[in-house]
């Protein structure tokens, strides 16, 4: 018991002419904000990047790169299946090209999550063009009642003179 007690104690020197209660309150205020600051960089620097990220940031993670290229407009479809699967990846955009790619750079060692994310994001891409529009589906119902003759009720139906 006596060593834990020993273990969470502080030793703190203030060097002061006369000790008042602001000077212990500036002292262990300035203690209390060197913690922080010792805990926050100790922090920073475990914290190593995931998900989207850039590509020197992929690359200085010294792990191996690998690129694949979608010729896809819709790249948030694939980001979003992506950070489903845990990949760490990063895009980037080739301008040269007529019709826009996209380079998808990831770290080697994703490779059958990257294989996994990639058939989903197929998948549903297939989906998406197997599906048609609802937009289409109702500017067709409207054309078909505009040529639809309206049907006429007789009113005088009953009434025979």
């Amino acid at each position: 018991m006596q060593e834990e007690v020993e273990n969470r104690t502080v030793t703190l020197i203030v060097n002061t002419a006369k000790m008042t209660g602001r000077t212990l309150k500036e002292a262990l205020r300035k203690y209390l904000a060197y913690q922080n600051a010792k805990s926050k960089n100790k922090a920073v620097q475990d914290v190593k990047p995931t998900g989207k990220q850039s590509v020197e940031e992929l690359i200085g993670q010294n792990v191996g790169v690998t690129k694949v290229e979608i010729e896809d407009k819709s790249i948030k479809g694939f980001e979003k299946i992506a950070r489903k699967y845990g990949v760490d990846y990063a895009i980037r955009k080739d301008k040269t090209a007529d019709v826009p790619k996209y380079f998808v750079f990831f770290k080697a060692r994703d490779g059958d999550a990257l294989k996994s994310a990639m058939t989903e994001y197929a998948q549903s891409e297939l989906k998406k063009q197997s599906k048609p529009s609802l937009l289409k589906k109702l500017k067709a119902l409207g054309e078909l009642v505009q040529t639809k003759e309206p049907k006429v009720r007789n009113k005088d139906k009953g009434l025979e003179l």
